[in-house]
């Protein structure tokens, strides 16, 4: 694997707190998607070797260890499975681990719902491929798995768990892109992710989406987040989003190269995951393991980890290598490392043509923020890491169009007011709400 650093003429960047941590729990998963980057199977049983829950709980207490804002998604295979998820979900949280469970929906019964709520779970996230029924149960591997997927949405409502859909588009589904933004806002959900596929995995054997499509449906997606006033709509594992939210809107805070939710990667340098196995990997579509927590401690492994050190300060080839772009977005690393075995090479998806421009910089973090009540800051900690910045920004905009010098948590109730009306709104059977947004797109 070439990762293209010299010892000589780069120095090491100290490594910052992790902004994300997957903890990928299981390969059990009681779906069969043809794209998985796991190749999770269906088995009922546990693997031999599957973390145990000491040893994720020992984990989640070296990733606290590393700073306190570290975001964890408990995910898999299917996380719901693991008959110790809500005792590990239960530690993070004690930790103070903002804590979310990557799901495919069809386990989130209102009991279960409850009693991740219960134990303070922020929230989950639901992968959900197509409004069409029978496009989602082939693609996911499992008849039936649409209608089940949909209930879990509609439990999570009902019992006020927080919700996020992730959308994984290809070209035979990239035209319902319009229609699943209107489903997500219409389904109460906080976050919309559209991931775009790299072959890893069983997504190998599953065609990707083409650079035409790919840029087009990006470019949508730009658009589309710049434009909605509400749902918070992100690009992942496509991190030439930030070279289009510069292009559309230069002054758009989005075009800050930091945060999870601002569309760009974070492999290695803020993000990570841990496989079931216990080995650490940049992210869940570069397979290479930099370390094992059961032979050397997280904490060690995320800071030492020469891949992870390459990826702080990388030195790109290609296209990336001479493009203007190249802080602001990089491209993606598995892309190349799949293909080519070159973990700095040029991301082929890209149909970018660098203009020979002087590099971009990121825009620096506003200046003028505004001081925050002690009751102000508390309310925000409460509300989930993804959302976080987007909701001070929106705060501290509000407050100075009021011509006020601070933030208070009557401020923070009353935007919340306005958006939900004083609480999450529940609303009708997602199986009609779906049929009324198909009537009015």
């Amino acid at each position: 694997m070439n990762l293209l650093r010299s010892k000589d003429n780069v120095k090491d960047v100290e490594a910052e707190q992790p902004f994300l941590v997957a903890l990928n729990l299981t390969r059990r998963c009681n779906q069969a998607c043809a794209h998985c980057y796991l190749d999770a199977g269906v088995r009922q049983a546990g693997e031999a070797g599957e973390l145990s829950t000491d040893e994720v709980k020992s984990c989640l207490d070296e990733i606290k260890a590393l700073g306190g804002e570290t975001m964890v998604v408990l995910t898999g295979g299917e996380p719901l499975v693991r008959t110790d998820l809500d005792e590990l979900a239960q530690h993070a949280v004690n930790l103070g681990l903002m804590t979310v469970i990557g799901t495919n929906g069809m386990m989130l019964t209102d009991d279960r719902v409850a009693r991740l709520k219960g134990v303070g779970v922020a929230g989950v996230g639901i992968s959900l491929d197509s409004l069409d029924p029978l496009y989602h149960d082939n693609f996911r591997g499992f008849p039936g798995a649409w209608e089940k997927t949909m209930a879990g949405i509609d439990a999570c409502r009902k019992g006020g768990l927080a919700h996020q859909l992730h959308f994984s588009v290809t070209d035979d589904n990239a035209g319902e892109l319009d229609e699943m933004i209107a489903f997500a806002r219409s389904s109460g959900a906080l976050v919309l992710n559209i991931f775009f596929l790299v072959c890893t995995g069983r997504g190998e054997k599953v065609t990707n989406i083409s650079q035409e499509t790919y840029e087009a449906v990006l470019r949508q997606v730009t658009q589309a987040a710049h434009d909605e006033p509400e749902l918070l709509i992100r690009a992942k594992c496509a991190p030439h989003f930030k070279r289009m939210a510069m292009e559309l809107d230069p002054e758009w805070p989005i075009t800050l190269a930091q945060g999870y939710e601002a569309g760009g990667c974070l492999a290695g340098s803020r993000y990570c995951r841990v496989t079931p196995e216990g080995e650490v990997t940049a992210c869940p579509y570069i397979e290479d393991s930099v370390g094992s927590i059961r032979e050397q401690s997280f904490t060690e492994i995320w800071q030492d980890a020469p891949m992870f050190k390459a990826l702080r300060q990388p030195v790109l080839e290609g296209r990336c290598g001479d493009c203007e772009y190249g802080k602001l977005c990089g491209g993606c690393r598995a892309r190349p490392l799949a293909r080519d075995d070159n973990l700095m090479g040029e991301d082929f998806l890209c149909g970018y043509e660098p203009a020979g421009g002087a590099v971009i910089q990121p825009l620096p973090e506003q200046q003028n923020a505004l001081m925050w009540t002690g009751d102000a800051e508390a309310r925000l900690t409460k509300i989930p890491g993804f959302l976080r910045r987007m909701i001070r920004r929106r705060a501290e905009d509000y407050v100075r169009g009021e011509g006020r010098a601070q933030v208070t948590a009557d401020d923070l109730h009353y935007l919340a007011a306005k958006k939900f009306g004083g609480s999450m709104p529940f609303k009708p059977n997602l199986k009609d709400k779906m049929e009324a947004v198909r009537d009015d797109s």
